[in-house]
């Protein structure tokens, strides 16, 4: 793979990454797409990351659909797809001896529930813009936190590579899209876009004025619970650049929420433009 994106690179052609666990669907084909027009060569990775499974997570059972992700790139012409293997990947050590963390960025939300998931995000990301070298990378944001530890590790460690974004793909009911979204069942399903209409509500009252973040947050929650989820991880209001608590002074901030639907954990958020 480094050989044939610097052989592109030495014939003056800018090259794009998608980073993927495969699976793929609108959302993961927005972002193939969004960047294409930016690049000559493009490529998308594919690989499910053993390093931001925690032990009792769905590793082993996450959707594989290689020979369905291929035809969908090469059908967009996608000048290569990189799917190694997890010993290709990390070969003689799993996990390896190297380790990246952000503790300011990954010590709440998700990362409190999912403690060791952003510094495997962190490795694999890093090992995919070694071995690639891209001059760009989009990441969506869909999960907000991730990209905001993406953001961090590349500006502070120097990578050479710009980061975009891209926006949140959505059923016409609002459901996010994500490959997980394939472990509801039809009664869960029907039940999944109160995520994003709770968050739409909380950020509506942000808009709205109100700064009581503690009831929103909690009147959120409850608003799930009564929609049917099994539990809720966390409802929140946080900074947009940093996902710091609010101050009250900021110009953008993000409503994020994550909660399970039997074994499917959803995620979601939306940001809130403010008057300041």
């Amino acid at each position: 793979m480094r050989e044939r994106s610097r052989a592109w690179r030495a014939r003056g052609e800018r090259i794009g990454l998608v980073p993927t666990m495969g699976n793929l669907h609108g959302g993961h084909l927005e972002l193939v797409d969004r960047l294409a027009g930016e690049v000559d060569r493009l490529v998308v990775s594919i690989f499910v990351n053993p390093l931001q499974f925690g032990p009792d997570e769905d590793y082993d059972s996450y959707p594989r659909t290689l020979e369905a992700d291929l035809a969908a790139l090469e059908e967009r012409g996608v000048a290569a797809a990189f799917a190694p293997t997890a010993r290709e990947m990390y070969p003689g050590a799993e996990p390896p001896r190297t380790g990246i963390d952000v503790p300011a960025l990954t010590g709440t939300l998700c990362g409190a529930s999912r403690p060791g998931h952003f510094a495997g995000v962190a490795v694999v990301v890093v090992k995919l813009l070694n071995i690639i070298e891209p001059d760009v990378a989009i990441f969506g944001r869909k999960d907000y936190q991730q990209l905001q530890v993406v953001r961090r590790v590349v500006h502070d460690l120097d990578l050479p590579v710009a980061i975009r974004d891209g926006p949140v793909v959505r059923e016409a009911d609002g459901l996010a899209l994500s490959s997980r979204n394939s472990y509801l069942a039809p009664e869960q399903r029907r039940r999944a876009p109160a995520l994003y209409a709770a968050l739409c509500e909380l950020a509506a009252a942000l808009r709205d004025g109100r700064r009581d973040l503690a009831a929103l947050e909690a009147q959120g929650r409850e608003r799930l619970l009564a929609a049917g989820f099994d539990a809720v991880d966390y409802v929140a209001v946080r900074r947009c650049e940093d996902l710091a608590e609010p101050r009250g002074d900021e110009a953008c901030l993000v409503c994020l929420g994550a909660a399970y639907l039997g074994s499917a954990r959803l995620i979601d958020n939306v940001e809130v433009a403010l008057h300041v």
